[in-house]
């Protein structure tokens, strides 16, 4: 148990518990010798005397074995024993008159011996019980007859002795402790002391006129203490501040606190910062502080950012403007690779031919890497534009499957469309809405192995336009889950990452919001992943499909999306609006 606050200021040094201890020694001993003194002393009366001898030299006994215990319960227990004791002898011996009444002041002379002053109080409430009990049992004829003649005087003399003794013990300790306590305050306040005034800041009480009152710590460089204690706080700072300080010393008066800078009267190159709190009704205590090197590191870490910021843009800007130059040459390299590729002017061999083939992909590839490059600094630049217009969104979905199915014939991976019979009439950019399906579903392709399966699906209701893109791949971790979507991110294995600029998702995340959607990520490891985009750009609900005049003509015009199951596909049919771009196997 920790021992209270009051108590462990009051704790006795060295030398309190001998004090004590040579008491209880001192109240055993002189009742030995009183009873010895008593057995030589003719007219004794017998039991009750020994008895009453014998109540008092218990409680020494043990407050002996167990006076040095700081446990309470321990010197309630021994409190009590001194009042039973002291009540018993005074009883025996004619109660509050007798020879032995002062012993029933035995607990008050043995609490103030103890290490709590407290048990003073408790002391005196058990003597109070003890005397009254004594004062019953002389009043209702109980008590024995009290002695007489030498033997009272040997008994009241004991009684006076011991306890006054114990009273007297109890004092010095109480002077010893109040001096021990005194010096240990002294020493605290000095250590105080020299805290505060070691303070590498100004620490003071201030008045509601802005007098500065009790002073603590060193000044600020800049600012003269004498001036502030003479003209009041505010001339801390600069002419041209000093409204400001008063106007702060108002505020924190209402609204118990304030903060402010200011250039130094003394050097204002140098910027003092003031806090300001209420701590009672026209109080205040303050803090003059030097922050020139903390205002000086936030400018820096500002100008820093600032920097950055316009290199950014700077950079943001440059690849924006070279829209032109950097898609011309490439154009013109996939031209005249596709030139060589149909051998316009004439046969080339096989290993010219090749060549040409790998010329034109190479170059189709970096100029996808470019245009998503060039689209991203577009629209970080806040110079991307989207062209607007009404047209029906499944046409741009089934052109960026097109575009997409020999990649997914090539990499063994069923590619399948799900669209509304009716038309999806949209207000979009048409380019962008494309570029949305292309991205969504070239990254599926990335991450689903042979065999695997990319579903899209285009539908609208409540004026809202959702593509979903589905895959039965290798799924995202978690830690590559949080990071998709930010530009230049990217996840799965080296493999996956050395096959894109990691721009895909975030373009993807920009266009949806460019139109006021938004797009959400689902994937979980060996389960798949499904990405989502939601923006309100269906002007209504889908339309019925029309029907068609001639089947004939619908259905040559259907064929290169729209594939009935033949009949000796395993797959259920789902329908007309099931675009099947089936491997070869």
């Amino acid at each position: 148990m920790q021992p209270r606050q009051d108590e462990a200021a009051f704790r006795p040094a060295l030398g309190a518990g001998e004090t004590a201890r040579a008491w209880r020694l001192g109240w055993l001993a002189a009742a030995l010798l009183a009873g010895g003194a008593v057995a030589f002393t003719p007219g004794s009366t017998g039991w009750p005397i020994w008895t009453a001898l014998l109540a008092g030299a218990l409680p020494a006994i043990a407050a002996l074995l167990l006076g040095d215990s700081e446990d309470e319960r321990t010197q309630s227990m021994l409190l009590v024993g001194w009042a039973a004791g002291g009540a018993i002898a005074a009883a025996l011996t004619g109660g509050v008159s007798g020879a032995m009444s002062a012993w029933c002041l035995a607990p008050v002379a043995a609490a103030s011996t103890l290490a709590a002053p407290r048990r003073l109080a408790e002391g005196a409430a058990l003597a109070l019980i003890g005397g009254a009990m004594a004062a019953l049992t002389q009043l209702s004829g109980l008590a024995p007859p009290p002695p007489t003649g030498p033997t009272a005087f040997i008994l009241g003399f004991l009684a006076v002795a011991t306890t006054g003794l114990g009273l007297a013990a109890g004092l010095m300790l109480t002077h010893r402790r109040a001096g021990e306590r005194d010096v240990r305050n002294l020493s605290e306040l000095t250590a105080l002391s020299t805290l505060l005034d070691g303070l590498p800041f100004l620490a003071f009480v201030v008045t509601l006129q802005g007098r500065v009152r009790t002073v603590r710590g060193v000044a600020p460089e800049g600012a003269a203490l004498d001036r502030i204690m003479i003209d009041g706080l505010s001339h801390a700072a600069v002419v041209g501040e000093r409204a400001r300080v008063d106007f702060a010393l108002g505020q924190a008066l209402r609204e118990h606190q304030a903060v402010l800078t200011f250039p130094a009267a003394e050097a204002p190159e140098k910027t003092l910062s003031l806090t300001l709190r209420r701590v009672g009704p026209g109080m205040l205590v303050g803090v003059l502080r030097d922050v020139t090197a903390e205002t000086r590191h936030l400018q820096q870490l500002d100008q820093a950012r600032n920097d950055a910021e316009q290199l950014a843009a700077g950079r943001a800007r440059f690849l924006a403007n070279m829209s032109h130059e950097l898609r011309t040459p490439l154009n013109a390299i996939m031209g005249f690779s596709d030139i060589m590729r149909a051998r316009m002017f004439g046969p080339l061999t096989d290993r010219y031919g090749e060549y040409a083939e790998l010329i034109h992909e190479s170059g189709r590839h970096l100029l996808d890497l470019i245009n998503d490059v060039l689209d991203m600094s577009k629209i970080e630049a806040e110079r991307f534009e989207l062209s607007r217009g009404e047209f029906d969104a499944r046409e741009a979905v089934n052109a960026a499957m097109r575009l997409l199915r020999v990649q997914a014939d090539s990499v063994g991976v069923q590619l399948r469309g799900v669209l509304p019979p009716g038309e999806l009439d949209v207000d979009a950019d048409r380019r962008a809405l494309k570029q949305i399906v292309l991205n969504l579903v070239s990254n599926a392709l990335k991450f689903t192995p042979r065999g695997g399966q990319v579903t899209v699906t285009a539908d609208g209701h409540d004026g809202m336009l959702e593509i979903v893109v589905a895959d039965t791949g290798v799924g995202i971790s978690p830690e590559d889950l949080e990071r998709l979507g930010r530009p230049y991110e990217q996840a799965g294995g080296v493999d996956q990452r050395a096959k894109g600029t990691g721009l895909g998702l975030s373009l993807v995340r920009a266009f949806a919001q460019l139109h006021g959607g938004e797009m959400h990520v689902e994937s979980r490891l060996g389960a798949g992943t499904s990405v989502s985009v939601r923006m309100p750009i269906l002007l209504a609900a889908p339309k019925p499909p029309e029907k068609p005049e001639s089947p004939t003509a619908t259905a040559d015009a259907m064929e290169p999306l729209f594939a009935p199951p033949s009949e000796a596909s395993e797959e259920p049919f789902l329908g007309e609006n099931v675009i099947r771009f089936a491997p070869p196997r």
